[in-house]
């Protein structure tokens, strides 16, 4: 699994706090992101919009793997400084293959996020929960 990248100037708008923002990891390993694995879907339309729909309001990360192939494709919403100070934690989606899931995913991001905002109750669907040591590795 990869570790949390540095983020460019480019990726975070001048005058903003670096964390300021929820972060939405995408994963694009060996089983996220195929065709093979999930067929019928556009991953890189999927990812390209999410990158459209949200930029200037979440970081957007692709990442290798999140080790829970098994529900490809994941999606991982990290609530911003402020959604962690009023109690959100990050959102593993599991998946995330439908088109309009990626819209609600982004309409969530947009009015705030975990911890500031509830979720579109169809995202429960998509919930849950991974290992520790997944997670653990993840906020590192």
């Amino acid at each position: 699994m990869s570790r949390r990248t540095r983020r460019t100037r480019a990726e975070v708008p001048a005058g903003a706090a670096v964390g300021a923002r929820c972060t939405v990891t995408v994963c694009r390993g060996c089983c996220c992101g195929t065709a093979a694995k999930v067929p019928r879907l556009d991953h890189e339309a999927q990812l390209a919009d999410l990158r459209t729909a949200l930029a200037g309001v979440a970081m957007i990360r692709r990442t290798n793997c999140l080790d829970a192939c098994e529900r490809a494709n994941v999606i991982v919403v990290q609530p911003s400084a402020e959604g962690r100070k009023a109690g959100g934690r990050p959102v593993w989606l599991g998946q995330v293959n439908d088109p309009g899931a990626a819209a609600d995913i982004a309409a969530w991001v947009e009015a705030g996020g975990p911890g500031l905002a509830d979720p579109p109750g169809v995202l429960d669907l998509y919930a849950f929960q991974p290992s520790r040591r997944v997670r653990h590795e993840l906020e590192d």
